[in-house]
């Protein structure tokens, strides 16, 4: 927007604008997808606040097909009386003045999502338009802006006629409402002059963010409608996600969960004070001067352990997340570390701990938790607060913690003094396989120091050495490896076999993984770790290939395989680097004519053979009977087996790939957990679907 077209009134508001416009990633971090769902989320929290502060108990989202999206709510509604120091109305001072609205002062909010108060203005000076209509007093107001600037619009549409204020901006009646209705509507379209072409609302991301927000504030609903062309379903209808919990994150915390529980969901709730310097304005000096206030931090946490193994922790300022974490969550850790240090430390001789000490990640393991705290006026690292910066919290929750768990601890119930010794046991079965696979490190390190190989004897490895190139197959039975030997290309192809059905890691510790003979060989082949010390640019090998039996015991081994890499080296799934053979199940021979030779063609599935097999009635050819099914790859001989599976040119993989890490998780646990309920449930409601025929029995 040129200088020039600035009103003269609007200067010093539209100078402030046009330095997030400059630089809007210091602002909303970035101009892709992410910033375009920052600013969107800049809006609903907004809404949000006003349900903490208990006005509203309604959010609506709606993405339009134009690229708009519009955040309505019940609460008080913007204010439209005009504020004296600045002469504007309080719809204007929001949505232009940087570090302006109801977050600043502690009158209108004892704690909210929004520490700089820039958020409304930032949406306003990124956006080609934006539209808000106010219910308050009895009346609906609006007032549009283009890139920060208020004026008003010929038409609907951000590419209408604009005709800035002049000498006052005016603030619309354009309705009225019945009275005691009150709320704000805002639709903005986003400036495609600012966010990248490719920048879209994620609508994964919305629902999975709107889900989360209404955990964390009870009795909040939250209703999501996708009118976008491409979101639309088969009858033309907008999906429609509506979420409202009433049980909080404790709710919250049994979602997250995916195994089965160790301990119930315990709940930790308290508050400390703390003082901080803060500049404030002096009304006398009209300056900044700086002065000590007193502030307090409100703790609820909600965790529960598992029989599992992976850690799932969120953490949460004022409803807003922190991925990064902060200080709430060292406090929490540390919390946790030194009360359970002490536990184990009194019971060592009952738990038989010895003189080790459990280490951070010995106490997590397993954990499920939402750890939230509401502080006013939070100091963040950076507008987009992904960590918490305010010190003092770091105590306040780590005293909460060591105080909640006393009280558990200290408890004379029969259950939860059960729940309470069995968690300090897995604790301290954790320890131990630590340092089991520990010592195993350095035997193996001394070993490879010492001999120029420490791999298995059973692999057959391949000559090159450049990464990117290499494949490992990993190759059921002996049989199998009989044939794929000589199919490899022994450049490029190495070989491990496995003797049939590893172990399942699902139910198993580390140190049984450790100790099982194929586990360990296809950890210390890949030579790169396992678990948390995994490192991909380790790795020995640029693709892992399962290749077993195209049959129900094959499948079962490539899903325990799966299970292996899921559980303790995730990363190779997350980067694409884990691959399926797929072998054929049938060979058909089609006899010609005369001397022509026969052709061969494989078929991947009956469906695709019995389509085969119409079409060469249909054109009147014959093909060998009875046909040959493989039920093994060493029914194949080496030729066949480069030919189908091998052969770069001629095989076909399927990638395996892990697009959604917490639904992965409660797949696999459903499936390789110890918890048997859920296992026959699923295996109940889905027998109809059983294909008997794909069975060999």
């Amino acid at each position: 927007m040129a200088e020039s077209s600035y009103s003269a009134r609007h200067l010093t508001v539209l100078e402030g604008l046009e330095a997030v416009r400059k630089r809007p990633g210091m602002y909303i971090g970035t101009t892709d997808s992410r910033g375009l769902m920052h600013c969107l989320w800049e809006i609903i929290d907004n809404s949000v606040d006003e349900a903490l502060a208990g006005y509203g108990e309604e959010i609506g989202i709606q993405l339009h097909a134009d690229g708009s999206v519009t955040v309505s709510d019940r609460g008080r509604g913007v204010p439209v009386d005009v504020e004296p120091k600045s002469g504007l109305t309080g719809v204007e001072l929001v949505f232009t003045k940087l570090h302006a609205g109801g977050k600043f002062g502690g009158g209108g909010y004892a704690s909210s999502g929004g520490l700089h108060g820039v958020g409304a203005s930032v949406v306003n000076a990124l956006s080609s338009r934006l539209d808000v209509e106010v219910d308050r007093d009895g009346k609906t107001w609006a007032m549009s802006f283009r890139h920060g600037e208020p004026g008003v619009f010929s038409g609907d549409s951000p590419d209408s006629k604009f005709t800035p204020f002049e000498d006052a901006s005016t603030l619309r009646e354009i309705g009225k409402v019945k009275k005691g209705v009150t709320g704000t509507r805002v639709r903005y379209w986003a400036d495609p002059q600012i966010f990248l072409s490719t920048a879209r609302f994620e609508p994964e991301s919305l629902v999975a963010r709107a889900r989360q927000t209404a955990f964390l504030v009870p009795g909040l609903a939250i209703e999501i409608r996708d009118e976008r062309t491409e979101s639309l379903g088969e009858s033309g209808e907008a999906p429609i996600h509506r979420f409202q919990y009433e049980g909080g994150i404790s709710e919250f915390v049994d979602y997250l969960a995916v195994d089965a529980a160790l301990t119930s969901t315990w709940r930790v709730t308290d508050e400390g004070t703390f003082t901080e310097t803060v500049p404030v304005m002096d009304e006398k000096s009209g300056g900044l001067v700086s002065r000590e206030v007193e502030r307090r931090c409100e703790v609820d946490i909600a965790m529960r352990w598992g029989s599992g193994y992976d850690t799932e922790i969120q953490s949460f300022v004022n409803i807003i997340a922190t991925p990064k974490g902060g200080t709430h969550l060292s406090g929490f850790e540390q919390g946790l570390t030194k009360f359970f240090r002490k536990q184990i430390e009194q019971n060592a001789r009952k738990l038989k701990a010895g003189s080790d000490r459990p280490e951070k990640d010995d106490i997590l393991t397993g954990l499920t938790a939402v750890v939230t705290v509401r502080v006013p006026e939070p100091q963040f690292e950076g507008q987009t607060k992904e960590v918490l910066g305010t010190a003092a919290v770091r105590q306040i929750v780590a005293k909460a913690v060591a105080k909640g768990l006393e009280e558990r601890y200290a408890s004379t119930k029969r259950d939860e003094k059960a729940q309470a010794a069995t968690l300090l046991e897995k604790m301290v079965a954790e320890m131990k396989s630590r340092i089991a696979l520990r010592a195993q490190r350095d035997t193996a390190r001394r070993k490879s120091s010492l001999e120029s190989s420490s791999l298995p004897a059973k692999l057959i490895d391949c000559r090159s050495r450049d990464v990117a190139e290499t494949e490992l197959f990993i190759v059921e039975g002996d049989s199998a490896l009989g044939t794929a030997r000589p199919a490899r290309d022994s450049e490029f192809q190495a070989l491990l076999p496995i003797r049939g059905k590893i172990l399942n890691v699902q139910k198993a510790s580390v140190a049984e993984m450790l100790s099982n003979t194929e586990c360990s060989s296809i950890i210390k082949v890949i030579g790169a770790g396992s678990g948390r010390d995994f490192d991909i640019d380790s790795a020995r090998y640029g693709k892992v290939i399962l290749m077993s039996d195209a049959d129900v015991d094959g499948a079962h081994i490539r899903t325990l395989l799966l299970t292996l890499f899921f559980r303790y080296m995730r990363p190779m799934l997350e980067a694409g680097r884990v691959y399926a053979a797929v072998p054929p199940l049938h060979r058909v021979i089609v006899q010609n004519a005369g001397r022509k030779p026969n052709d061969v063609i494989y078929t991947y599935s009956e469906k695709e053979l019995q389509t085969l097999l119409a079409d060469l009635r249909r054109r009147g050819k014959k093909y060998v009977e009875p046909i040959q099914r493989y039920k093994g790859l060493g029914e194949m001989d080496a030729d066949q087996l480069a030919e189908t599976t091998m052969d770069r040119e001629h095989r076909t993989l399927r990638r395996v790939q892990l697009k959604d890490a917490h639904d992965a998780s409660q797949v696999f646990e459903l499936l390789m957990g110890g918890d048997v309920a859920p296992r026959k449930e699923f295996i109940i409601e889905n027998a109809d679907d059983l294909d008997r025929e794909r069975i060999d029995a």
